[in-house]
């Protein structure tokens, strides 16, 4: 069998913007294309016009068929992917190839147009991306956040979920079987229908930082990104209000796509950009489809530093900053939310700029606000709207060594074909999603509804928007214990506002679960929040765990015998008053949120 010849592209080799686009083929198609100026190849092609070839590019394949102008680019992109949409356009979508060979003419006609075009999108050096460095590095900072969020599981799992914590996975487990018979598997995907012990539940957790630390170190790297995913899976699904937030889907969805990324395929790079769109486009369209006045006015800064879950010690400082400045940086927000995604779908300098903007967007919220590994995670995945040559500029050389020597799969059709499927179920779900926020359509009847419920419990592709509504005042409960329901001692928490005399603390990446969801209860009424009264209860029985996540146990040496919640306003201090007292917070009581209650004790 005889090796076929290669076909030829004749291109103006004195035309600058020519060459430059020739190179960026040349490296894409290799040897596969043979590259000629027409110049010099004038005389082996004698039935076509000079002043053609002058024009236009030509593509004369190994039959001698020739074409030019935008159907010989198409056919070039054919020849770099045989399954090139591009030509499958031009030959069968009505009007298509005229339009294409109109703007064709224009550039030819015009091709300092062509270049300040070229060079606006794409850069004077521009190269085909390549995306083995930042899959590598991105693999790398994903283990790191697989391993905060598993340790931060870990140290307050028995508190949470465990047989002596607030809501005891065992009982959940139980609940949800008799609820749904044995459907409850398939909505609740998680390892401890084998077992609900607290030995299991310690374990899933230690193996998830096993398995980090392997992913970290480049070791057992597609093992250890499946036992990743399916670990955290099994805590946000055992984890019940605990484990409900959107950096545990989000963790979720990007942990799920990296289980293909080695694979090498495009299709998931492209299904991260994906998520990216949908991540902060849908940050900024719950905010304007809610009708909060705070966003509409552009005074949501006015009130978020103060109030949200768990500042950090430079949100005082944020939130005593002049007004114009909380209304512009409230317009920049929407404005980075709402118009910079679609940048994403852009050539890469326009993609770059959104990135960047994204990642000071992020990187402003993590100094002001303790939301954990949230805006690390979204800052790694931004890495996806760069490519290689955008940031190993920014690496020594050894580490790029380490990096492009790492094997990546060869994309072969198992590889494709599962990366298509991911891609149809990610593109229909977010499409859902993004439907259900923009018009606020949940009709949950519909067969697409359904299949979006059959696949929801897997966290493979997952809503976002966080902040539609604006908390405008800070309300806080404190829970307070009694040995006679006269003299009440205060349980202090570790990380949320309570105890005057302490400044907002620095809290990230560990996110204390039960301190959040205090955050949550406050904004509630007390018969909506039953793991509050759990909490209450477990404090009444002094359980270990429970205490633990306390500053300090303020009843060392047996159970107090009432408990009760208080509700109190607070607010940031002025400058005069931290000046005089040292203190960033004030408080007012508001009155009772669950008044006294106890344990009923049996003879």
């Amino acid at each position: 069998m005889t090796n076929q010849m290669p076909a030829t592209l004749l291109f103006d080799g004195e035309c600058g913007i020519c060459r430059e686009w020739v190179r960026y083929w040349q490296q894409l198609t290799g040897n596969k294309i043979i590259y000629r100026p027409y110049q010099e190849a004038v005389p082996d092609y004698p039935n076509i016009p000079v002043e053609d070839l002058k024009a236009a590019i030509h593509l004369i394949d190994p039959d001698g068929n020739v074409t030019k102008g935008a159907r010989a680019t198409y056919g070039l992109y054919s020849d770099i992917h045989p399954y090139s949409i591009l030509l499958y356009l031009y030959r069968y979508l009505p009007g298509f190839g005229i339009l294409s060979e109109i703007f064709y003419n224009v550039f030819s006609k015009h091709r300092g147009i062509l270049a300040f075009i070229t060079h606006l999108f794409w850069g004077r050096d521009f190269k085909p991306p390549q995306f083995q460095l930042i899959s590598w590095l991105y693999l790398r900072l994903l283990g790191l956040v697989y391993l905060v969020a598993f340790v931060s599981f870990f140290v307050q799992a028995d508190a949470l979920i465990g047989s002596n914590g607030v809501l005891p996975l065992e009982y959940y487990l139980n609940a949800v079987k008799d609820q749904v018979g044995i459907s409850a598997y398939w909505k609740l995907p998680t390892l401890f229908w084998v077992s609900c012990s607290d030995t299991l539940i310690k374990f899933v957790c230690l193996a998830g930082i096993f398995f980090s630390v392997c992913l970290v170190l480049n070791r057992l790297k597609i093992f250890s990104l499946i036992l990743l995913y399916i670990s955290y899976l099994s805590l946000v699904s055992g984890g019940q209000i605990f484990m409900s937030f959107q950096w545990d889907m989000l963790l979720l969805e990007c942990g799920f796509l990296a289980i293909f990324l080695p694979w090498g395929s495009r299709i998931i790079i492209w299904l991260y950009r994906w998520l990216i769109f949908r991540f902060m486009f849908l940050g900024g369209a719950v905010k304007i489809v809610s009708n909060d006045p705070s966003w509409d006015s552009l005074t949501a800064l006015n009130y978020h530093f103060e109030t949200q879950p768990l500042p950090t010690p430079l949100a005082w400082y944020a939130h005593h900053l002049p007004e114009s400045i909380h209304v512009a940086a409230t317009g920049l927000t929407l404005i980075i939310e709402l118009l910079l995604p679609f940048f994403i779908f852009t050539p890469r300098r326009f993609r770059h700029v959104a990135a960047s903007c994204f990642i000071l967007f992020q990187s402003t919220i993590l100094l002001t606000g303790n939301y954990n590994f949230f805006n690390l995670l979204t800052i790694f995945t931004c890495l996806f709207l760069f490519d290689d040559a955008a940031i190993q500029k920014f690496f020594p050389q050894r580490l790029l060594s380490l990096a492009t020597n790492t094997v990546i799969n060869r994309v072969g059709l198992f590889a494709t074909s599962c990366a298509c499927l991911i891609a149809a179920t990610s593109l229909y779900m977010g499409s859902v999603q993004i439907n259900w926020v923009v018009n606020r359509d949940r009709n949950k009847d519909t067969q697409f509804s359904q299949f979006y419920r059959l696949l929801n419990p897997f966290g493979i592709t997952n809503s976002y928007g966080p902040f539609a509504v604006m908390t405008q005042k800070r309300y806080e409960i404190v829970l307070e214990g009694s040995a006679d329901n006269k003299t009440w001692q205060e349980y202090h928490f570790k990380y949320k506002p309570d105890d005057l005399d302490e400044c907002p603390g620095w809290v990230e990446p560990h996110q204390p679960r039960i301190d959040w969801q205090m955050w949550f209860a406050a904004l509630s009424r007390p018969e909506q929040q039953r793991w509050l009264l759990n909490l209450m209860v477990r404090l009444l029985q002094n359980s270990e765990p429970v205490t633990a996540i306390f500053a300090e146990n303020p009843f060392p040496e047996g159970a107090p015998v009432h408990m009760r919640a208080l509700f109190y306003r607070y607010t940031f201090t002025s400058y005069e008053e931290r000046s005089n007292s040292g203190h960033c917070w004030k408080r007012e009581l508001v009155g009772e949120y669950i008044p006294s209650v106890g344990i009923k004790k049996t003879d």
